[in-house]
């Protein structure tokens, strides 16, 4: 059964992974996806720890691995051989009935008006990597931890353009007020609809300064705003700064209660972003069961 498939035929929750950038930190390795390139047999080993979860999806190690944010970051990787390394390291991971999706994140810098990145060169960015993605073989492209609606449409255009692959897109929720608003002001409903109009196979929210508890408040407004599938994603607790480090310190049971609500708001994605561990996603498989 191919992804679209999945998507649309399956009624019990759809089960992602957890964190990878946390994860390597822990690993003592750098966070980034020039892992995928650097330190291989590192990523490999989160993936499989998450595939032994029971995972449905997998999610590849390259956020931010499109040419503007390489480039004015001054990483030191080639754009395909990282995008290429991050999909063969997550399809070797996978077992039969698992899912691979290519991660896609932000450019980095502000699309005009707002800052002097022109929508030609984030489309033309965008389309490269999931190209790239799609090239190494996954099942479908996730565009995630967007707070700016309108690069989130841009990178949802562009892969669009390039491939007939599902994609899910996810944005980044900076408060419950209004609506639940991104830190750019969008809300969860113009969110929700601008993206599925757009042609996402399903929307939804993920990492942001939300608690999982608190996402199902997003969750019910962008599942009552679209007939999609909706994804939440959250991290394991707010973000606390201790020591001038990022903490995240939610336990693997209140995530997963946390989650929990999420499912019961509405969506039928659900996985975790920052701080999660295999811990987190097995206590929110046992807590769906």
């Amino acid at each position: 059964m191919d992804l679209s498939k999945f998507l649309s035929n399956t009624e019990k929750p759809i089960l992602l992974d957890g964190a990878m950038g946390t994860e390597l930190a822990e690993a003592g390795l750098e966070m980034g996806g020039q892992n995928c390139i650097t330190h291989p047999d590192g990523v490999l080993a989160i993936h499989r720890a998450y595939v032994a979860c029971g995972v449905d999806l997998i999610i590849t190690n390259t956020l931010t691995m499109n040419r503007i944010y390489i480039e004015s970051h001054n990483l030191d990787v080639d754009v395909r051989d990282v995008n290429l390394a991050g999909a063969g390291l997550a399809g070797k991971a996978v077992r039969e009935g698992q899912y691979v999706l290519g991660d896609m994140g932000s450019t980095g810098k502000m699309m005009e008006p707002y800052g002097d990145l022109a929508r030609k060169e984030a489309l033309k960015a965008f389309r490269e990597q999931a190209k790239l993605l799609a090239e190494g073989g996954v099942d479908g492209l996730i565009i995630e931890t967007m707070f700016d609606l309108q690069e989130a449409r841009c990178a949802l255009e562009a892969c669009k353009s390039v491939t007939d692959l599902p994609v899910i897109a996810s944005i980044s929720f900076n408060t419950t007020q209004k609506g639940g608003r991104t830190i750019m002001g969008n809300s969860a409903r113009d969110c929700a609809q601008g993206l599925a109009e757009a042609g996402a196979s399903a929307v939804g929210a993920n990492c942001g300064d939300l608690d999982p508890f608190q996402m199902a408040g997003i969750v019910a407004i962008m599942q009552e705003a679209t007939s999609i599938p909706v994804l939440a994603q959250p991290n394991a607790g707010k973000p606390r700064l201790v020591e001038k480090q990022t903490v995240f310190d939610m336990s693997p049971s209140d995530f997963a209660e946390g989650v929990y609500q999420c499912s019961q708001a509405g969506a039928r994605l659900v996985g975790g972003c920052c701080g999660t561990t295999p811990a987190h996603i097995l206590a929110l498989a046992d807590r769906l069961a």
